[in-house]
């Protein structure tokens, strides 16, 4: 894992976390408003993503809340890529619950 104090792309760190299967779709999922970034909303694929960010993460249905722990320079196997974060309440999120 890399350790870059300026951070790493938020699309790029989606990708190689294997949260999307590609970049593309990321940036794409980004654009379309269905990622925050520490409760707010971000647009941007580019914006930096750091060490202790907590992203939430609408896609597929699911609603996956994901800290931030580490980065790397390249898209890895699952194993390696589960390291780089954390996942509240085993990731899944009810879309119901957050009506209330």
């Amino acid at each position: 894992m890399t350790d870059a104090a300026e951070g790493l792309r938020l699309d790029k760190w989606l990708f190689y976390a294997r949260i999307f299967k590609t970049r593309g779709l990321a940036a794409a999922r980004i654009e379309a408003g269905g990622i925050r970034v520490n409760g707010q909303p971000c647009r941007k694929p580019g914006r930096a993503v750091r060490v202790g960010d907590v992203l939430t993460v609408s896609a597929n249905r699911q609603v996956r809340v994901l800290h931030v722990r580490g980065f790397t320079d390249r898209r890895g196997p699952a194993p390696e890529a589960q390291l780089l974060y954390h996942e509240d309440r085993d990731g899944l999120i009810d879309p119901a619950e957050l009506s209330r």
